[in-house]
């Protein structure tokens, strides 16, 4: 299986490359959005889609909890900032669909202002696909005995505590009404200019590149690979390295 997905993963990786440089070349920008139960995979599904991508063609958008300033703002404001420009492809890890899960699930928003934004979203939405913006939506799924295991994984390795936040641990206890919330986020927003595409999560490795696959599907910007590239030749002798000792050198170590 970790042959074959490794394998899997860069085929797509250069088709992602491809669509960077269809984006680019095009001026079209790309929006993707990740919602899923804690522990579901964004993370990870980001971190496979970018591992390849140059740096200054996409970002990731990851808010926090909102400022006090931020709290008393119309709700899509800070997110408007982080929208793509020309030739951007930017992926928001969560998104201003917190208002419609997490918060009213936290008890973080009233059930007028979930209501509001519930109305509110598909219109936001069209504004930006209208503008010329792809918008993708994806909800990765888990069921809760995958989550558990993920949860308890997590709080064993010390190099992954950190990804379990009070929010996460309290939202343990609200893994039924998280799914009635999902669901009429769904059903109050999907939208043909803006659709909700549900992955399996249940086995991360399928879920990344069956995501993958389907993203590079609706977007169709990457026929042709970036031009090759002819390196000039050196002039004489490659040369040694020389730094001015005015700079300290690192021990080797290693």
């Amino acid at each position: 299986m970790g042959k074959h997905y490794r394998k899997a993963l860069e085929k797509l990786q250069l088709e992602l490359v491809q669509l960077q440089h269809g984006l680019r070349s095009s001026g079209r920008r790309l929006l993707v959005i990740f919602e899923g139960r804690d522990a579901a995979g964004k993370g990870g599904t980001i971190k496979a889609i970018t591992e390849s991508l140059d740096t200054r063609g996409y970002r990731i958008a990851a808010l926090p909890k909102p400022s006090e300033a931020e709290a008393t703002q119309w709700y899509f404001q800070r997110y408007v900032a982080h929208l793509p420009g020309a030739g951007e492809f930017v992926l928001f890890d969560r998104s201003w669909y917190n208002r419609a899960v997490i918060e009213p699930a936290m008890g973080f928003c009233s059930a007028a202002q979930c209501e509001a934004f519930l109305d509110a979203a598909p219109a936001f939405e069209k504004l930006l696909t209208d503008d010329g913006i792809i918008v993708l939506k994806y909800w990765l799924a888990v069921d809760q005995v995958e989550q558990e295991k993920r949860f308890a994984e997590r709080a064993d390795d010390p190099l992954k505590r950190w990804k379990l936040s009070p929010v996460d641990l309290a939202a343990r206890k609200e893994y039924a009404k998280i799914g009635r919330l999902r669901d009429v986020m769904i059903e109050r927003t999907h939208r043909d200019h803006a659709p909700w595409f549900v992955v399996d999560y249940n086995n991360q490795k399928h879920g990344r590149i069956n995501l993958i696959r389907h993203l590079l599907q609706q977007v169709p910007l990457h026929d042709d690979p970036a031009p090759a590239v002819k390196l000039p030749r050196l002039k004489g002798k490659p040369k040694t390295e020389h730094v001015t000792d005015k700079a300290l050198w690192v021990p080797d170590t290693f």
